[in-house]
């Protein structure tokens, strides 16, 4: 156990005259102190000089001329003792080499040192000694278990022997052997140590005012009790109680010392004020102790802002611990809401309602009414939102209200909230910003969107650090966005959701509606790799809001990217969708998304129901254009796909008339007229280009490519088919320049210089480019064809051409040559 620089110390003592050794010992227990003796006293006795033991309690006889005293746990010595060990270390006949710990150091051991010469230093092991040593002792070591031994050890020696002593050590767990062989070390120390080691497993910080009141100690006595302790050799270097002391205290210190220590610890920090997390979040892993469910309690609303997850998990343990469930009641539902599981919330928020303290029943019914909320039970919601009274969520029922179509309900909740005196309460930041949401809603059927938005997004900026930790029904983020998205404004939408996101606003329940929102901007602007990939970042939703939301984009996407067998298994998932979740004023974004795919898959009586509520919504709302042009615009192009020109038309003239309300609404309508005369064949270049460009002005960059593309291939022209095309290209993001691109034939020479083509010309066009990416991402002809506004036909003629260029003999090869050409 001894390292190579003490070994040699020990090795010139055993050869040299013993008269002139002087020495001091002194480092924590399990240091290898008495090792170091016995090391000594063998190479002593080896070279002829004479050796005598001191311990405490024993008395040194006769000694030579040529003796060696080694005397150890000198810190123990009683006073006469040690007025002895310091006469005789006065006499330069004898040598004398005494080990002792730091602490304690009565005044008769410090004129023992002070009379010695030197002293030899004792340290902990690095990572190479402890393997050295286990192999030593276990022989083959795995990878990991010199790590593993140096975490649980800090290295201190004595606590690696004994770990290695252990038979079945693994790197997994701390046998029960190696833990009943340190509970020895720890049975020997004084009582008040194995208190204080008690209370810093229990977490108790190294303040000595606590420490003294927790061990009914003054300052001066807990500071050796400290001192003491840490001279165990149980602490590291850093004064950190080591992972192996703790086990072995959790193992072999019967459990009511344990919870006499936690109890009162508990109760000096609450009776202080103090924090009490990090003390009593690691009990939670520990069986149930009496007497600290406040202490739990306190902790859980410590815990609820930043990690509502472990706030629930310690109001569970305050239950369990001894507090009535029925106290808890509501602050378990809110912090299981704001956990993510709205399901526990709901059912723990019901019995909170039905049988709650008064002062709970109001909570109780907030928590509630987010849930309802989240699974499309706005109506009930608001009832509830309404009965809670002076919560702050009760804000929400104006649009809860709203959102079922109840607009003179919603009115009148929210001259309750504008009333000076409403709900009894002060005018906090929270309740001020949601009531101005709510205004902002109500607003956005009533007057503009402008008018809307810029309530929607001052309230929404002001909630981003207060509504982590409040349950809403849906977030002022969530609903800005989408008043933007339903007039066009995506350079709102976004970053509205991009900070709600970086905050953190609503937490984990309203993260994936924030994500699947910020994934539709992208799919509205025609960027489908950005759309899902943001859509895939929302990882499973469990809400039938969020579900509905998630299978709409899943279906707006495959649609958009003409992949029929998506779009089929998207729609599949929708039919459970629209039934978990009705129609309201807040889904008709996903509604009017499914209404498109169903009429492009002949399913549209499905999907009829849930589109006559939308309507019978809207026209209870007064039709407000900012909700109801979007639906219009769906209506059109399910009607275009469903080949039902009557419908198509109703449409279009719904959307004409809107079209005085703003360049949003007049983009809008003049698409639609140019749709209609497009399908009826009637194709005017500047007007379609026109109608394209206005409708990338309104955020919908794909809904113009597509306009454009469409045109294209319906008119006889080939100048204006060729400009449409050019337009539609330059909308999708893609360049319209044909200049053909130099690609390498096959493989790299040394030296970079292409291998010359087998056939006559290895020079690839622009548009063979586009679709030789597009086909090497897997898309078939009908695909690369929608993506690029030409017929599969067409493709599969660029696709011969290549062919042909390349000198490929077969479809392989000329993929082959194509990925390599394409760096792919």
């Amino acid at each position: 156990m001894l390292d190579a620089p003490t070994r040699r110390l020990c090795e010139g003592i055993a050869a040299g005259p013993p008269g002139v050794t002087r020495l001091a010992v002194v480092a924590p227990g399990e240091y290898g102190k008495t090792a170091l003796l016995d090391h000594l006293d063998r190479l002593c006795t080896a070279t002829g000089v004479a050796v005598v033991r001191v311990g405490p309690g024993s008395e040194p006889g006769l000694l030579g001329e040529a003796a060696l005293v080694l005397a150890d746990d000198v810190h123990t010595y009683d006073d006469a003792a040690l007025d002895r060990l310091a006469a005789l270390a006065a006499d330069e006949r004898t040598g004398l080499v005494v080990a002792a710990r730091p602490r304690p150091r009565p005044a008769g051991l410090a004129a023992v040192l002070s009379r010695l010469r030197g002293q030899i230093v004792l340290r902990p092991f690095d990572r190479a000694q402890v393997a050295t040593h286990l192999a030593a002792r276990l022989g083959t070591v795995g990878q990991g278990l010199p790590d593993f031994v140096l975490e649980q050890t800090g290295g201190v020696p004595g606590l690696v022997h004994r770990l290695a002593t252990a038979p079945d050590l693994t790197p997994d767990a701390v046998p029960a052997g190696a833990l009943a062989a340190v509970r020895h070390v720890i049975d020997g120390v004084p009582p008040d140590v194995l208190r204080l080691l008690l209370a810093v497993a229990a977490g108790a910080a190294p303040d000595l005012e606590l420490l003294g009141a927790l061990l009914g100690l003054d300052t001066a006595e807990v500071t050796a009790v400290v001192d003491t302790a840490r001279a165990t050799g149980l602490f590291g270097v850093d004064g950190v109680l080591l992972p192996l002391t703790r086990a072995t205290l959790a193992a072999h210190v019967p459990p009511e010392q344990h919870a006499e220590v936690r109890q009162r610890l508990a109760g000096l920090l609450l009776d202080r004020g103090l924090p009490v997390l990090e003390v009593v979040r690691p009990w939670l892993a520990d069986p149930v102790v009496p007497g600290v469910a406040r202490a739990f309690e306190a902790a859980a609303a410590e815990a609820l802002d930043t990690d509502p997850a472990l706030a629930a998990r310690l109001l569970e343990a305050a239950v369990a611990a001894g507090l009535p469930a029925a106290a808890l009641g509501a602050r378990r539902a809110e912090a299981v809401a704001l956990a993510g599981d709205m399901d526990t919330a709901l059912r723990l928020a019901d019995e909170v309602v039905a049988g709650g303290a008064p002062a709970d029943r109001a909570q109780g019914a907030a928590v509630a009414a987010a849930a309802l909320a989240h699974r499309g039970h706005l109506a009930r919601s608001a009832d509830l939102l309404r009965w809670a009274g002076e919560h702050p969520a009760a804000t929400f029922a104006p649009i809860a209200l709203l959102g079922v179509g109840r607009l003179e309900q919603a009115q009148q909740a929210l001259a309750g909230l504008d009333r000076p005196d409403a709900g009894g309460q002060p005018p906090t930041l929270l309740s001020g910003a949601l009531t101005s949401v709510a205004r902002g809603m109500v607003e956005s059927v009533t007057a503009t969107a402008t008018a809307a938005l810029s309530g929607l997004v001052g309230s929404a900026e002001i909630l981003e650090p207060l509504s982590r930790s409040v349950v809403l029904p849906d977030s002022p983020a969530a609903l800005g966005a989408l008043v933007a998205l339903h007039c066009g404004e995506l350079t709102i939408a976004e970053p509205l959701l991009e900070r709600a996101l970086a905050a953190g606003t609503g937490g984990p329940p309203l993260a994936a509606r924030h994500r699947l929102l910020h994934a539709w901007v992208a799919m509205l602007r025609g960027d489908i790799a950005l759309a899902s990939e943001r859509a895939a970042e929302a990882g499973e939703v469990s809400s039938p809001r969020d579900w509905l939301f998630a299978v709409a984009l899943e279906v707006g996407l495959a649609r958009r990217a003409s992949d029929l067998p998506a779009l089929r298994a998207g729609w599949a998932r929708a039919g459970e969708a629209v039934v978990r979740h009705p129609v309201d004023l807040f889904t008709l974004l996903p509604f009017g998304e499914l209404a498109i795919a169903a009429a492009r898959l002949g399913d549209g009586d499905r999907l009829a129901p849930h589109l006559a509520r939308a309507a019978e919504l809207l026209a209870a709302l007064g039709d407000p254009p900012l909700w109801s042009t979007p639906l219009h615009w769906s209506g059109l192009h399910a009607a275009v796909l469903a080949e039902r020109p009557a419908d198509a038309e109703r449409a279009a003239a719904a959307l004409a008339a809107s079209a005085g309300r703003g360049p949003f609404y007049a983009a809008m309508s003049a698409a639609a007229q140019s749709w209609l005369k497009v399908l009826a064949g009637d194709v005017e270049p500047a007007e379609v280009e026109a109608a394209a460009y206005g409708l990338r002005d309104a955020g919908l960059w794909w809904d113009g490519a597509r306009l454009a593309g469409q045109a294209a291939i319906r008119t006889a022209d080939r100048k204006a088919m060729l400009a449409l095309l050019d337009c539609a290209r330059l909308l999708q993001g893609q360049s319209a320049d044909p200049a053909p691109a130099a690609v390498p034939a096959g493989p790299t020479a040394p030296g970079g210089a292409p291998v010359p083509a087998a056939g006559p010309g290895a020079r690839l066009s622009e548009r063979e480019l586009q679709v030789a990416r597009l086909v090497l991402e897997g898309l078939t002809y009908k695909q690369v064809g929608a993506r690029l506004f030409i017929s599969a036909k067409t493709v599969e003629h660029h696709m011969a051409r290549m062919r042909h260029r390349l000198g490929a003999t077969s479809r392989a090869e000329l993929l082959t040559q194509l990925r390599q050409a394409l760096g792919g």
